[in-house]
Protein backbone atom coordinates (compact mmCIF):
# COMPACT_ATOMS: atom_id res chain seq x y z
CA UNK A 1 0.00 0.00 0.00
CA UNK A 2 1.28 3.72 -0.76
CA UNK A 3 2.54 5.53 2.20
CA UNK A 4 0.47 9.30 2.08
CA UNK A 5 1.64 12.27 3.87
CA UNK A 6 0.21 15.67 4.07
CA UNK A 7 2.21 18.75 5.02
CA UNK A 8 -0.47 20.69 7.22
CA UNK A 9 -0.88 24.20 9.10
CA UNK A 10 -3.43 23.98 12.05
CA UNK A 11 -5.45 27.29 10.61
CA UNK A 12 -6.07 25.65 6.96
CA UNK A 13 -9.54 25.24 5.64
CA UNK A 14 -7.90 23.23 2.31
CA UNK A 15 -5.83 21.31 5.14
CA UNK A 16 -8.92 19.96 7.11
CA UNK A 17 -11.02 19.63 3.46
CA UNK A 18 -8.23 17.45 2.43
CA UNK A 19 -7.62 15.23 5.07
CA UNK A 20 -11.40 14.70 5.54
CA UNK A 21 -11.26 13.42 1.73
CA UNK A 22 -8.45 10.92 2.70
CA UNK A 23 -10.66 9.59 5.31
CA UNK A 24 -13.77 9.73 3.16
CA UNK A 25 -12.12 7.28 0.97
CA UNK A 26 -10.35 5.61 4.14
CA UNK A 27 -6.82 6.18 3.00
CA UNK A 28 -4.53 6.30 6.06
CA UNK A 29 -1.84 9.08 5.82
CA UNK A 30 0.60 10.94 7.84
CA UNK A 31 0.44 13.97 8.92
CA UNK A 32 3.31 16.94 9.24
CA UNK A 33 2.94 19.77 10.82
CA UNK A 34 4.29 23.04 8.94
CA UNK A 35 4.74 24.94 12.53
CA UNK A 36 5.37 21.84 14.71
CA UNK A 37 7.11 19.82 12.21
CA UNK A 38 10.78 20.98 11.95
CA UNK A 39 13.28 18.90 9.81
CA UNK A 40 10.79 16.94 8.11
CA UNK A 41 8.25 19.80 7.22
CA UNK A 42 11.05 22.37 5.73
CA UNK A 43 12.01 18.54 3.85
CA UNK A 44 8.62 18.46 2.19
CA UNK A 45 8.53 22.10 1.48
CA UNK A 46 11.73 21.74 -0.41
CA UNK A 47 10.75 18.78 -2.16
CA UNK A 48 7.22 20.20 -3.35
CA UNK A 49 8.88 23.74 -4.38
CA UNK A 50 6.09 25.05 -3.19
CA UNK A 51 5.39 27.74 -0.34
CA UNK A 52 1.29 26.61 0.59
CA UNK A 53 -0.42 23.72 2.45
CA UNK A 54 -1.74 21.52 1.88
CA UNK A 55 1.14 19.39 0.09
CA UNK A 56 0.25 15.88 -0.58
CA UNK A 57 2.71 13.43 -0.92
CA UNK A 58 1.94 9.64 -2.26
CA UNK A 59 5.61 7.73 -2.00
CA UNK A 60 7.67 10.44 -1.63
CA UNK A 61 5.93 12.06 -4.77
CA UNK A 62 4.72 15.32 -4.82
CA UNK A 63 1.08 15.54 -6.34
CA UNK A 64 0.04 19.12 -5.32
CA UNK A 65 -2.60 19.98 -2.82
CA UNK A 66 -6.81 19.76 -1.95
CA UNK A 67 -7.57 20.43 -5.41
CA UNK A 68 -5.17 17.67 -6.79
CA UNK A 69 -5.77 15.59 -4.58
CA UNK A 70 -9.62 15.88 -5.15
CA UNK A 71 -9.15 15.69 -8.96
CA UNK A 72 -7.70 12.25 -8.69
CA UNK A 73 -10.21 10.73 -5.67
CA UNK A 74 -12.97 11.72 -8.41
CA UNK A 75 -11.73 9.89 -11.49
CA UNK A 76 -14.59 7.49 -12.13
CA UNK A 77 -12.60 4.53 -12.09
CA UNK A 78 -10.03 5.53 -9.18
CA UNK A 79 -9.23 3.11 -6.68
CA UNK A 80 -6.91 3.42 -3.48
CA UNK A 81 -4.62 0.45 -5.29
CA UNK A 82 -4.06 3.10 -7.88
CA UNK A 83 -2.18 5.01 -5.50
CA UNK A 84 0.72 3.00 -6.18
CA UNK A 85 1.27 3.70 -9.63
CA UNK A 86 1.32 7.51 -9.41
Amino acid sequence: MSIVTILTSATCSYCVAAKKLLKKHEIEYQEVDLIKGGDKAKQLLLHSGQRTVPQIFIDEKSIGGFTELNQLMSQQDFEINQLNTL
